[in-house]
């Protein structure tokens, strides 16, 4: 089986280094356009940092121009805002009867299945954080077991190749797409944008910002409802249940132990001057409740702080916290 990591950044570096290096006779390649990163993959490896001891993986890197094969499998970890022009350019690539599997946030599948077509796409959740330390070389910034969820947009057909592929890595649950994606969206649409606004690690929000957080996700809870999901898995317990109780306030800090210490990754785009993905992660709850019919005020409001951030009116800053 050939295997491509496009958008080998940290996310998709630690998702194809933990493939590659539970069967070294799997064929992967890592693609992105970073040359120095693709350079220290080719020379050093892939090295992954956890508290538990580091990690180095010998893998093939390369530059999207210099794609030549076709995959059984492609995983796209790439931001959101060219995926429709990626879609275009990934089609050659991917076998007639090959599996794009977006590991983005947010609800990507449909305007990818538009272009590939409904049964060869996927989407998968993936239970960790990570970022790019230097090139070559990611810290995960969760702790424990990496786990991860997917689900098919169409028939699933690969659903099997695809749970036997990461079942030899991961911790992995396969289901039903839509509660897969809320079940993440639930926990990004609140955290990671927050974050964002803040520069507060998810632990810090969980701990000293429950209200706000608390808003955007019940907000998102209750689109998720909308659109016909009956459970939100996380680790093994029902998002729906554990935040819709009275209790959810003591739970948060809990809940979010494992994650305590990543930061969003919007915020990096943010202190780099860069766009970040908001409209894709909250925004697409936001859109889902439009169409809905579900208000999701304060997720707006969030985002419209993410935005003023990107115009330069606003500065990151916990203060904006009180905005909300």
């Amino acid at each position: 089986m050939r295997v491509c990591i496009y958008g080998a950044g940290a996310m998709g570096t630690s998702l194809g280094a933990c493939l590659a290096g539970e069967d070294p006779a799997l064929a992967v390649d890592f693609v992105t356009r970073n040359r120095a990163h693709v350079e220290a993959l080719n020379e050093r490896g892939a090295v992954l940092v956890r508290k538990t001891g580091d990690r180095t993986v010998r893998v093939h890197a390369l530059l999207p121009e210099e794609m030549t094969r076709e995959y059984d499998v492609i995983f796209l970890a790439t931001k959101q805002r060219q995926n429709e022009a990626i879609a275009h350019f990934l089609a050659p690539f991917l076998k007639r009867d090959g599996a794009l599997v977006t590991v983005q946030n947010g609800l990507p599948e449909e305007k990818l299945a538009a272009i590939l077509g409904p049964n060869r796409v996927y989407g998968c959740a993936l239970g960790w954080g990570a970022e790019l330390l230097s090139s070559g070389t990611v810290g995960l910034t969760s702790e424990g077991e990496l786990c991860l969820a997917f689900g098919a947009y169409g028939r699933g057909d690969k659903t099997e190749t695809l749970r036997d592929l990461l079942s030899s890595a991961f911790s992995v649950t396969a289901g039903n797409l839509a509660e897969i994606r809320y079940s993440k969206l639930v926990v990004n649409a609140a955290f990671s944008t927050l974050s964002a606004v803040s520069g507060l690690s998810f632990g810090e929000l969980a701990k000293r910002h429950k209200k706000p957080v608390l808003s955007l996700m019940k907000e998102t809870i209750a689109v998720a409802k909308a659109a016909g999901c009956k459970r939100l898995v996380q680790n093994g317990h029902d998002i729906l249940s554990l935040f819709s109780s009275p209790f959810a306030a003591l739970i948060l800090p809990v809940a979010m132990k494992k994650h305590r210490d990543i930061r969003s990754g919007m915020l990096k785009d943010l202190r780099e001057g860069r766009p970040c993905d908001v409209d894709f992660v909250a925004g697409a709850v936001i859109g889902a409740g439009e169409a809905l019919g579900v208000p999701t005020p304060r997720l707006s409001a969030a985002v419209a702080l993410v935005h003023g951030i990107e115009n330069g009116r606003l500065g990151i800053d916990p203060e904006n916290l009180e905005r909300l």
